[in-house]
């Protein structure tokens, strides 16, 4: 399947908001206003508390046996699949008194909702891939994922681009960043990012200022759970414009492994991954990686040579990713062919663009500060008289050279060198 997805019919107008895209299908509010759902979903629900994201034995287990027979079985201490007596009472004192219903109600009044496979909404084009061999990710994909905001997931993620970089990123990065998320959205597609301070914060708030298509923030926390900190306003005004995504339940806080295994998911909804800044050790680097191993067009954004920020761009530019540095060329990469072509970048249109070999031979050959007659001016461009009487008529005709009674010499506009008017 083509990861560009369907095509797009457009983007809302600035500022708009999509309409909700609703609890998924066997979810509805029971009689004492509570959340309900049916098993799949409680038991995916389950699944989420207890299991970290990624867990590749639980992936098989219900990949194998089905998320309900996995969850009552876990939830009573009973081993199911590959799961070790090691990893299962970690996990067996995780779900001890443990009602999933509870997380799907605090997540319904964050505005937030379970997603799974199967919905309407699920990208079950972008969120399914083999692991376990050579070349594949070692993390599987996700068994649901919460969402908070209105934009239907699928209806995001079908045409978009991951923008990540350095936390601590330098002023020329925070500006790439914000415009070519500005530039990204405002062509319809959408902006993912992981919600951190300096790349992500940059490319979400360049994203939400232009409007129209929504920034999507993948979070290593619960989905209304503002980290960091600092970002707490901004992951708000994503949520209220955009989509907040995160494997985890509400009220989950992030660990170490828990952000490496979060790249995945920003590589995986995303057409193409742009690395704008990144140091040689970064985690971008990572998201770049699993882009690459899930056969996504990998981008970077080169900088100074003397900036270890840009280090890691350079590296990914060694490696294959193609170099973009506009808005338009990152559009390109992740659009259907045709639909957004970059234009290479040309330098001042000269007076000599477009003219023969013959005639730009001989009006290199005419002098700036004397003039030439026609005989020295053959000679000089290597040519006959006769072709020089021919071809200076039009040329004169243009203003690119004038006669004189000693011959002919250049004009200002001849020399590429147009007078400017005098300031008034």
């Amino acid at each position: 399947m083509d990861p560009r997805g369907p095509r797009r019919r457009g983007a809302a107008p600035a500022g708009a908001r999509r309409p909700r895209a609703g609890l998924p299908a066997g979810l509805r509010p029971g009689a004492d206003g509570r959340v309900t759902g049916d098993e799949e979903r409680v038991a995916r629900a389950g699944l989420s508390r207890i299991a970290e994201p990624g867990d590749p034995e639980v992936f098989r287990a219900v990949a194998s046996l089905g998320a309900v027979e996995v969850w009552e079985s876990l939830r009573r201490g009973v081993p199911v699949g590959r799961l070790t007596q090691g990893v299962l009472p970690g996990i067996v004192a995780r779900a001890d008194g443990l009602d999933p219903r509870v997380d799907l109600d605090r997540a319904a009044r964050a505005g937030a909702r379970l997603v799974c496979p199967g919905d309407p909404e699920w990208p079950d084009g972008r969120l399914s891939w083999p692991t376990g061999g050579d070349g594949d990710l070692d993390d599987p994909p996700p068994l649901s994922l919460w969402v908070r905001g209105d934009w239907p997931l699928a209806e995001a993620a079908a045409r978009s681009a991951a923008v990540v970089g350095a936390r601590a990123a330098s002023s020329y990065g925070l500006h790439v960043a914000a415009d070519l998320a500005a530039g990204i959205a405002t062509g319809g597609a959408s902006v993912v990012s992981g919600g951190a301070y300096g790349i992500d914060a940059a490319a979400h708030r360049g994203a939400l200022a232009a409007g129209g298509s929504p920034t999507v923030a993948v979070l290593a926390c619960g989905v209304d759970v503002a980290y960091p900190r600092g970002n707490d306003r901004l992951l708000g005004a994503v949520a209220e414009r955009g989509l907040v995504v995160s494997e985890l339940p509400p009220g989950s806080h992030p660990t170490r492994r828990r952000f490496l295994v979060r790249n995945r998911l920003i590589a995986a909804l995303s057409v193409g991954t742009v690395v704008v800044e990144a140091a040689a050790r970064s985690g971008s680097l990572a998201t770049a990686d699993r882009a690459r191993k899930l056969n996504r067009e990998v981008m970077a954004v080169p900088g100074p040579v003397t900036s270890s920020m840009s280090t890691g761009c350079h590296v990914e530019l060694r490696r294959g990713a193609t170099c973009v540095t506009t808005a338009r060329e990152v559009l390109e990469l992740i659009s259907r062919p045709g639909e957004h072509v970059a234009t290479e970048p040309r330098g001042p249109v000269d007076v000599r663009d477009g003219l023969p070999e013959t005639v730009r031979r001989v009006l290199d050959a005419v002098p700036v500060r004397r003039s030439i007659g026609v005989a020295a001016l053959a000679r000089e461009a290597g040519t006959s008289p006769i072709v020089v009487q021919q071809v200076m008529p039009p040329l004169e005709a243009h203003g690119l050279v004038q006669r004189t009674p000693e011959g002919w010499r250049l004009t200002a506009l001849g020399t590429g060198k147009v007078p400017t008017s005098p300031a008034r």
